[in-house]
């Protein structure tokens, strides 16, 4: 995240979420300057274009639902007033599997906000052996200047490029096929909850992106395919004889992708 904040030039902040972590520790608050006797607005980390929140289940959903506002209207309302965030505003968020000690749910209104849930796994052999080898030679992941990055484009080229992804065409039975899938979330028995209406939003704009940085105008059902995972996984929520089963959410997605026929 850092290093995109400086190829894109943008701005960049990470909160590391914690038990005692405040929502004003996020969003800012109004503190009293006695020498003006009046009160100023301190922004909070929040304003900013690139946000990483690290580590988010480690702090009560009280304070995770802080980002609820910001991350559906990009704005913050603090004491009654209401302040615009940047045009590009992004979050990115890390979390320790449930069963980690000192863990808290995600709240469901915050998971259906996250475009897309990637898990992140070992690193393979060789990918292992090239850490050791850096750091055998000493070098800082956390020293961006070493590593000599150049920016490729600034925060304008991003907004472009998401006005272009605007325009990929989408055929009708491709939205067919994406309210298909949300919906059979919705009747599987092994589901508590199913994927919401906004689900169905986000894979169509994920879909539509995916067209573009393949170098197509237009969606094909392929790209619904192999975002449908990593958009829906984090927003259906299983039953417990499910999980006793030893299914997943990708394995409900999964027998879902396959009884539903792929348009041609």
């Amino acid at each position: 995240m850092k290093v995109l904040s400086v190829v894109i030039k943008s701005d960049f902040k990470r909160i590391q979420f914690t038990p005692d972590l405040m929502p004003s520790d996020i969003v800012g608050t109004n503190v009293f300057n006695p020498a003006k006797s009046e009160f100023y607005l301190k922004k909070g980390p929040i304003f900013t274009n690139l946000l990483l929140a690290d580590e988010i289940n480690r702090t009560p959903p009280k304070t995770q639902s802080a980002l609820l506002e910001a991350m559906e209207e990009r704005q913050i309302t603090i004491e009654g007033e209401t302040l615009s965030l940047p045009s590009l505003f992004m979050v990115l968020a890390t979390q320790n599997p449930i069963e980690y000690e000192g863990t808290y749910p995600l709240p469901e209104a915050q998971l259906d906000r996250f475009i897309l849930k990637v898990n992140i796994n070992y690193p393979g052999e060789k990918e292992e052996n090239l850490i050791l080898q850096n750091h055998h030679r000493g070098f800082n992941p956390h020293n961006l200047d070493k590593l000599n990055l150049q920016s490729v484009t600034d925060i304008k080229g991003i907004l472009d490029c998401r006005a272009k992804v605007q325009e990929v065409k989408v055929e009708e039975k491709i939205f067919d096929y994406i309210i298909k899938i949300t919906r059979r979330t919705r009747e599987t028995v092994n589901l508590i909850l199913g994927a919401s209406p906004r689900a169905s939003v986000m894979l169509l704009l994920a879909s539509k992106a995916l067209a573009s940085l393949r170098g197509r105008d237009f969606v094909v059902p392929d790209d619904v395919k192999y975002l449908a995972y990593p958009v829906l996984r984090h927003r259906l929520v299983l039953r417990s004889e499910a999980e006793i089963e030893g299914l997943s959410s990708d394995d409900i997605i999964s027998n879902i992708l396959q009884g539903i026929e792929v348009p041609r």
